[in-house]
């Protein structure tokens, strides 16, 4: 690809986003630490937006300029969006991948320009690169949601599980460790329901709705929500249908405030924290570390922890409850 059609597809890309990629090229005389970019898959999911947050913060600290880019839940986009950092020689970029696949070839053509490359929250799968990780132990997260279950119904129970994004590493784990769980508790432990709300609370009201319906007046003994918004839009359709939170337990993922607040008041079983914050912080810092003194990035795995209302003290955002 000659240079002069090069410029012009990142121009056209950049347009697309609806913002300007001024990062510096690698060959340039600016720090390589002013060309990192940051691909959230949705900023419209609040895990995202408090990541977003803390990155930023971390960012003024470490003295180095970020550009976030929101995917919107799309790959397409989120591929078009690392196209134009790769054609304008991005020194590094932080991803949190819509679909674990669906990037492979977009972060391997990344890396292949020298571009320095890590995801957070949600592995890169399927490329002929690995790429480094920061994020929580999914599977262990979904199993402390599972254990839970079994703990608290030592006779068995009936359990719809609404899933987060599709393809996503983050689903496909979780969904792992809260099977594995329930099977460890044994055949009185039945999944009656198992579909997707997409990471969206009005998604999940819904695919609540129609188990309640389907289930002809009888009810679940607890849905498993494997993010906290979808867990809101569960929580109302349980009191919509005329259930109460004591007959129906409703766990979430992620510590959100909102989640944190309903818990504190018994409105919400649990929820597992898996710390943002601290994935978000720990890769900028191994990012610019690399780009500054070439400090090899290994991955990071953090445990995730399930937060009741006699752990909340164990909660990252506790503090912005009111």
């Amino acid at each position: 690809m000659s240079i002069n059609r090069r410029h012009l597809l990142a121009a056209s890309l950049g347009m697309g986003l609806g913002l300007s990629l001024t990062a510096c090229q690698k060959s340039g005389s600016a720090s390589a630490t002013d060309g990192i970019v940051v691909s959230f898959s949705d900023l419209s999911q609040p895990f995202f937006v408090a990541m977003r947050r803390d990155l930023e913060d971390e960012a003024k600290k470490l003295g180095v300029k970020v550009q976030v880019l929101d995917g919107q839940n799309n790959s397409s986009k989120q591929v078009s969006d690392l196209e134009a950092a790769r054609v304008q020689g991005i020194s590094a970029v932080i991803i949190a991948p819509t679909d674990s696949k669906a990037l492979a070839s977009a972060t391997d053509a990344l890396i292949d320009e020298k571009t320095v490359v890590v995801s957070v929250d949600r592995q890169i799968g399927g490329g002929k690169h690995p790429v480094p990780h920061f994020g929580a132990n999914n599977v262990e997260g979904g199993r402390a949601m599972a254990d839970w279950v079994v703990k608290t119904y030592p006779k068995g129970a009936k359990v719809v599980v609404i899933t987060n994004d599709p393809g996503s590493t983050s689903s496909i784990e979780r969904v792992k460790g809260v099977h594995e769980g329930l099977a460890a508790g044994g055949a009185a432990y039945q999944i009656v329901a198992e579909q997707t709300g997409n990471s969206k609370r009005d998604q999940a009201l819904s695919v609540t709705q129609n188990v309640l319906t389907s289930m002809g007046g009888a009810h679940p003994d607890v849905i498993l929500c494997l993010n906290d918004d979808m867990a809101m839009g569960a929580l109302e359709a349980i009191r919509g249908a005329g259930f109460t939170t004591q007959q129906i337990a409703v766990l979430g993922f992620d510590a959100i405030p909102e989640a944190l607040k309903r818990i504190r008041d018994g409105e919400m079983a649990a929820s597992v924290e898996q710390n943002p914050g601290e994935q978000i912080r720990s890769a900028l810092r191994a990012v610019v570390a690399n780009l500054k003194d070439k400090t090899p990035i290994a991955s990071k795995s953090l445990t995730p922890v399930l937060i009741t209302r006699d752990t909340l003290a164990q909660a990252s955002r506790i503090g912005e409850v009111k």
